[in-house]
């Protein structure tokens, strides 16, 4: 496959629950080759996305095409597209009552029509390449969970996908585990595999893919490169995220508001995040000086402001903006010292 080949494209691709959408308007395109690291905070639709993709779940709206075939489609027979996209889950899912390389033998030889001759040397070759071939008859409770890791990617190895989907598959492991698992994906990159890769590790994140999708409000918020993603996010939520910024925004809309209200919001952001005692100190006289001694006495009727402080728990530093509305005013040139 050349490497801009179209394998996948979503459009408009919706996602409900009762009380809940966790995907609004999901688009994009997958080529061939392409290794994408899917990122984001807990509860933003990525594992959702990875479901609706391997259609273990019907979407609400929207459509996916794999090679041009609406696999959304009431008609498409969904046993045959799973043997054309792999899925590797967080808790391994291998039949406890067969042996490895029962379980690496199992779909080849009831899907694919393979022999069983010819199912067993394609399993030990894989189990070869990942390292485990001496484990081949062993059960699954007998391996170590980074073992059991690699043996669920040789199993859906095993069915030649030409496509896989990896919904955080590192994150049920020791943490002595996830070098090996990451291992095999690292060599599965470097063959020209087509992988899809939903994660909480940063850094393995930006080791392993050519782009990263960064999930937000229901959707694709940012698409780029590791380094345009992590040096030089476009979005103000993608670079949230990636520093691992606590953020809050309070909202002025009157001049009447309720200032011990915010000064209570200040004060419980920084217990909430472990700012030291000095800068939330700081946060709240930025706060007071700022809005009500400066900007709301300027400002039209009716004023509107928002006061945003970010906090950094590296860095241990707190960066504040303003935005409001009326005239550009410079609070360096007042005489509030």
């Amino acid at each position: 496959m050349s490497g801009n080949e179209q394998l996948l494209r979503v459009e408009r691709l919706e996602k409900a629950y009762p009380g809940v959408t966790p995907l609004k308007d999901v688009n994009f395109v997958v080529n061939a080759g392409d290794v994408i690291a899917v990122i984001g905070p807990s509860g933003c639709g990525k594992s959702t996305l990875l479901r609706q993709i391997n259609q273990m779940e019907r979407s609400t709206a929207g459509k996916i095409f794999f090679k041009d075939e609406e696999i959304t489609a009431p008609d498409c027979r969904v046993d045959l597209l799973r043997q054309k996209i792999g899925m590797i889950f967080q808790s391994f899912n291998l039949f406890s009552h067969l042996t490895v390389i029962e379980n690496i033998m199992a779909a080849p030889t009831q899907l694919l029509g393979l022999s069983k001759r010819e199912a067993y040397e394609k399993a030990q070759a894989l189990l070869q390449k990942v390292g485990l071939l001496q484990k081949a008859f062993s059960y699954p409770d007998e391996l170590s969970g980074g073992q059991q890791q690699r043996i669920a990617i040789v199993r859906a190895l095993a069915m030649e996908p030409e496509i896989l989907l990896f919904d955080e598959p590192t994150s049920a492991l020791d943490p002595t585990m996830v070098g090996e698992v990451e291992a095999v994906i690292r060599q599965l990159a470097e063959s020209g595999a087509t992988m899809m890769i939903v994660t909480h590790d940063m850094t393995f994140a930006r080791r392993i893919s050519n782009r990263v999708f960064y999930m937000d409000e229901g959707g694709i918020y940012e698409d780029g490169t590791p380094e345009q993603i992590f040096e030089h996010p476009a979005k103000e939520k993608t670079r949230q995220f990636i520093r691992h910024l606590k953020v809050l925004n309070i909202s002025v809309e009157s001049r009447d508001f309720d200032f011990i209200g915010c000064h209570t919001e200040i004060e419980d952001f920084g217990r909430k995040n472990d700012v030291p005692g000095d800068v939330v100190q700081s946060l709240l006289l930025l706060f007071e000086e700022l809005v009500t001694q400066l900007l709301l006495p300027r400002l039209p009727e009716p004023p509107r402001v928002l006061w945003t402080a970010e906090y950094s728990p590296k860095e241990e530093c707190v960066e504040v903006s303003v935005q409001y509305n009326g005239e550009r005013f410079d609070v360096m040139e007042s005489d509030n010292e």
